[in-house]
């Protein structure tokens, strides 16, 4: 979270002056203010950076009257760099980011300097209006060497950006996310006298005493075993995350997911394993072993039945623990605890979508400060590193504190206590700040007997044991993590009909885990996706996937 503050932002600054110059020039048409210099690691006079922001559930939150323009990042930047930080698109969700970021397309107003952009057919359309900057001479010449470093572990990240063998934009802080575990109620567990799940047969034992044998002790049956969310698809790769349970049975042929198979891309929802993973979930279902909105409830929404008490068993990222925790407040004797997930049927282990970068940076074609930009998206890196101005986080008394000599990351024992902390990052225009090695590496260190004497060190050891124990258990397992090799725009055929495919995938596997259609309907629908664009389109991922293989990244820009 500390790394998350000062990305967005460096970002908001560099973003702003481009904006306010209407070109991205830092100034206005035909004013007469003196250029800009970047002398020791500040520019004078300062420079204004435009940027877009997509703000998250946890974004907008200010304290000390900041705002979103002027908070102790955008004061930072301006004081220690030269570079002052403006807003100038703001949306709130995905689907608004990404309809503000089009409506800014297709009109005549001039785009912000810097664009954080999520969606890879507005990353295509963005390339193809020709508003964008060619940045392959820009990181060759302005990218620091630490942060190049980092860039040439994740080559594949550049695949949505290139066209033509030039590079259009770079993908947002590339890491190995962190993978998912199993949260579960051990008070649960402890009074039904089970052991935490390791396969399938095993799982279902788990969640039919969760709903069956009264483990909250009121003497109702008010319980059910197993939360996730159906709503959107049944491979969120964050919260609320039923994938464990299609992939015991389809292995690494993942639903929403393409797999390479022997040189060949493959579409994971079609994989037969899948018709055993619904069958499954199907008797779930009508046993009540699972939350019975399944299908309507995002994966925010399907946190509900866990911190309310009543589900016994939610699977997402480590840090899901922070959002659910609530349920060992509101009830008495709960406690949770952290898992890996379960083996799949042939005994080889369950696998996760892998996620390698939030969306990728694009620049305003008129965008000149980029050497500003890569200087200050560098400063960013020092929470990640545990050096220069960020040591211990991004801002003392919001994210951190030094309490009689001592760094404090418990918001409750700062000089001015806080009930959470200040998640400065949220303030930025990226979701995500930067890390430098797969996450969870810190927890893992701690677990096995490291020292905490660095930032991010000291940050981990204060993190609840729960917590601790879920980031060292993903990173132990992050041979689950597998990144979607395709990563490209939309194919032809996508445009036309992915929806409709996607909605008919849903659909489908919906009304079978409900029981509203039989079981065979999978079959049907694996037919239809073939017969309505689906081999089309797999054809023409292949073709992208080939060409994709054949291109030369690191070389392209100098990063070899």
């Amino acid at each position: 979270m500390r790394n998350r503050n000062i990305l967005a932002v460096g970002m908001a600054v560099i973003l702003a002056a481009g904006l306010l110059a209407g070109c991205g020039s830092g100034k206005s048409p035909g004013s007469s203010a003196p250029e800009a210099e970047l002398k020791d690691g500040k520019y004078d006079p300062s420079i204004t950076i435009t940027i877009a922001k997509q703000q998250d559930e946890n974004a907008g939150k200010y304290i000390n009257g900041e705002s979103l323009n002027d908070n102790v990042l955008t004061r930072w930047g301006e004081q220690n760099l030269g570079i002052k930080i403006e807003t100038t698109l703001l949306g709130g969700d995905a689907s608004q980011y990404n309809t503000k970021l089009r409506l800014a397309l297709t009109g005549s107003e001039v785009l912000p300097d810097v664009l954080p952009v999520y969606d890879t057919m507005i990353m295509n359309d963005l390339i193809e209006s020709g508003r964008v900057k060619e940045i392959t001479e820009d990181i060759k010449t302005y990218m620091p060497e630490r942060i190049k470093e980092i860039y040439k572990q994740y080559p594949t990240t550049f695949n949505p950006v290139i066209k033509d063998g030039k590079v259009y934009g770079m993908a947002i802080a590339p890491n190995l996310t962190e993978g998912e575990v199993m949260l579960i109620r051990q008070d649960w567990l402890d009074k039904l006298q089970l052991k935490a799940p390791t396969t399938v047969e095993e799982f279902e034992q788990v969640i039919v005493a969760f709903t069956n044998d009264d483990p909250d002790g009121n003497g109702k049956k008010d319980t059910y075993g197993f939360t996730f969310s159906g709503k959107d698809s049944y491979n969120t790769g964050w919260v609320s995350d039923p994938v464990m349970i299609f992939s015991a049975f389809t292995g690494k042929h993942l639903p929403r997911q393409w797999y390479d198979d022997n040189g060949k891309l493959t579409y994971g929802s079609i994989h037969p394993g899948n018709k055993d993973a619904l069958a499954k979930l199907r008797d779930w279902y009508a046993k009540g072993y699972l939350n019975k909105e399944l299908a309507t409830q995002g994966a925010w929404d399907a946190l509900s039945g866990f911190t309310e008490g009543k589900a016994g068993i939610i699977i997402g990222r480590p840090w899901l623990y922070d959002s659910v925790k609530d349920v060992e407040k509101n009830v008495p004797g709960a406690k949770v605890s952290a898992y890996p997930t379960i083996l799949g049927v042939s005994g080889d282990k369950t696998y996760q979508s892998a996620q390698l970068n939030d969306g990728v940076f694009m620049f305003n074609k008129d965008f000149k400060y980029m050497e500003g930009f890569f200087l200050y998206y560098d400063k960013l890196y020092d929470a990640a590193f545990g050096t220069g101005d960020f040591q211990y986080g991004y801002a003392q008394g919001y994210d951190f504190d030094i309490v009689d000599g001592e760094i404090v990351f418990d918001p409750v024992k700062f000089n001015k206590p806080m009930e959470a902390i200040q998640s400065v990052g949220k303030m930025a225009f990226t979701k995500n700040t930067p890390s430098v090695s797969p996450a969870g590496k810190n927890y893992y260190d701690l677990a096995n007997g490291a020292s905490p004497d660095s930032g991010p060190l000291l940050a981990a050891a204060a993190a609840s044991q729960t917590t601790k124990d879920g980031f060292a258990i993903s990173y132990e397992n992050r041979d689950t993590l597998l990144p979607n090799p395709f990563n490209g725009p939309p194919t032809p055929t996508m445009q036309n009909v992915w929806e409709q495919l996607t909605t008919m995938e849903q659909e489908t596997f919906t009304k079978i885990i409900y029981g509203n259609e039989p079981l065979e309907v999978f079959d049907t629908f694996v037919k239809q996706w073939a017969e309505k664009g689906g081999d089309t389109i797999t054809e023409e991922v292949n073709a992208w996937y080939e060409n994709a293989k054949k291109t030369d990244v690191m070389s392209l820009m100098g990063l070899k």
